[in-house]
């Protein structure tokens, strides 16, 4: 590939984003951590028992904004009300395109009242950098790329999430005595074998509470071993486990996070410039769509904020990208999230038909991790017709079955609704790479509003 390729240079080889999007070849977002410090299954089970401590040092994108146009800047691209943020602050920051369509979410972190740091899937932060550095904006951008795109750099921060009932019992014996209560959603800052950290009181497995049962740790990366050692010390004796990235990808399923919703930036005159100026060597350049769900429409595989439970955080008191559009959604009717609830008859016939060859090969079910698609997206039925899409899928010992993450039309969304799942691609794979050839198939569900745990 040309370094120099622009996504929008890309998009000019296909006759249409969809294309490009199909016939991706299904690549893994690069988790640099173990799969696995014990095993999956325990380290599942301790985020609900006692604690899990995920190493978030090297696979998220970190930019930085600092200035004094640090705020509007955010609030501009952001539809998130910004008036009282600041230093030890922390949201769940959302950006749309100008019809209203989801670009991405990651985390706003205020480490002082005009510095900002955006961390996630390098998806928000490439496009809140884009309007930095393109607009009138008097705002510093330092970028902190994820090790796999930039395997030679140092990262600036360590980065240490732990979940579970006993995490604030571990961080307090870490730090050496009682720990200040940290309000939900915002940072507090202490030290841990001496050195300074900010913890930011947030959940990223289970249903997220007002206690501090979930904490993720900041740091200078010159502190990240003799942090991470002092961790591991103190959690010996409450049953601390170090997750991998098999049981980390997998806290989604009982959280309810949607991760990686496709990013509405393939298609409009209004975004171009911003395919313009981004790398086809991000992942949205090398992403794929994958999944039962056939559509010649790409809007079709965009979100709007209600499809992924973020309607909350809609808020038209200022003006922001995509605001007119999401004016007129507001009012219409929308997709809710829920959980669907495999049918473990489906499940064990789908992986011993796989297995054995018999039972027309269907598309293997892996585990705990069922995904296999950056943007997967599968057929939800209610007799013949489409109620919604199916996207990350896997399992739980939390909660001994396989739930996926759906957004089902808001009058099929109830509690014990029974739909239908098309598992498979229509193709039978014949588009992705590493993608065995399989036939599509039927699996039962039941539709649960609230966390199936």
């Amino acid at each position: 590939m040309n370094v120099n390729e622009t996504l929008d240079d890309k998009l000019q080889r296909y006759d249409s984003p969809l294309t490009m999007l199909r016939t991706a070849p299904v690549m893994k977002y690069v988790f640099p951590m173990a799969d696995e410090y014990t095993n999956w299954r325990d380290e599942q089970a301790a985020w609900k028992d006692s604690a899990v401590l995920f190493d978030q040092s090297f696979h998220m994108t970190d930019i930085y904004f600092k200035g004094p146009d640090v705020k509007r800047l955010f609030a501009d691209v952001g539809v998130n009300n910004l008036d009282s943020f600041g230093k030890n602050k922390a949201k769940q920051f959302l950006a749309v395109n100008h019809d209203g369509y989801v670009i991405a979410d990651a985390i706003l972190f205020g480490l002082d009242d005009d510095h900002y740091s955006l961390v996630g899937t390098p998806v928000a932060p490439n496009w809140v950098a884009y309007h930095a550095e393109t607009g009138d904006y008097d705002v510093e951008v330092t970028r902190d790329e994820r090790t796999p795109a930039n395997p030679n750099q140092e990262r600036l921060t360590f980065r240490y999430q732990l979940n579970g009932p006993l995490t604030e019992e571990i961080v307090a014996k870490a730090h050496g005595g009682p720990l200040d209560h940290i309000r939900f959603f915002q940072m507090g800052e202490f030290t841990i074998a001496g050195r300074p950290v900010r913890a930011l009181n947030h959940t990223m497995a289970g249903v997220p509470g007002r206690e501090m049962t979930g904490l993720e740790i900041v740091g200078q990366a010159a502190d990240r071993d003799a942090v991470l050692g002092a961790l591991l010390q103190a959690g010996q004796e409450f049953g601390l486990r170090q997750g991998g990235v098999r049981s980390y990808i997998s806290a989604t399923y009982e959280s309810g996070w949607i991760p990686s919703p496709t990013p509405a930036i393939y298609s409009g005159d209004q975004t171009r410039p911003y395919r313009q100026w981004l790398s086809a060597g991000t992942l949205e350049g090398h992403a794929s769509i994958g999944g039962s769900f056939d559509s010649d429409v790409l809007e079709d595989y965009y979100q709007t904020p209600w499809d992924l439970g973020y309607g909350r955080l809609v808020k038209f008191d200022h003006d922001f990208i995509g605001r007119p559009a999401l004016e007129r959604l507001a009012a219409q009717p929308h997709r809710r999230k829920v959980w669907l609830r495999w049918n473990q008859d489906d499940v064990t016939r789908i992986i011993g038909a796989s297995m054995s060859g018999t039972g027309g090969n269907p598309k293997f079910i892996d585990l705990p991790n069922v995904s296999w698609a950056h943007f997967e997206f599968d057929a939800v039925l209610s007799g013949d017709q489409l109620v919604g899409l199916s996207t990350y899928a896997g399992y739980t010992v939390n909660l001994r079955s396989v739930v996926s993450l759906a957004m089902v039309d808001e009058d099929h969304a109830r509690d014990g609704a029974e739909v239908t799942l098309l598992w498979g691609q229509s193709d039978g794979g014949r588009s992705k790479l590493f993608v065995e050839p399989h036939v599509q198939t039927s699996i039962r569900a039941t539709i649960s509003t609230t966390p199936p745990v």
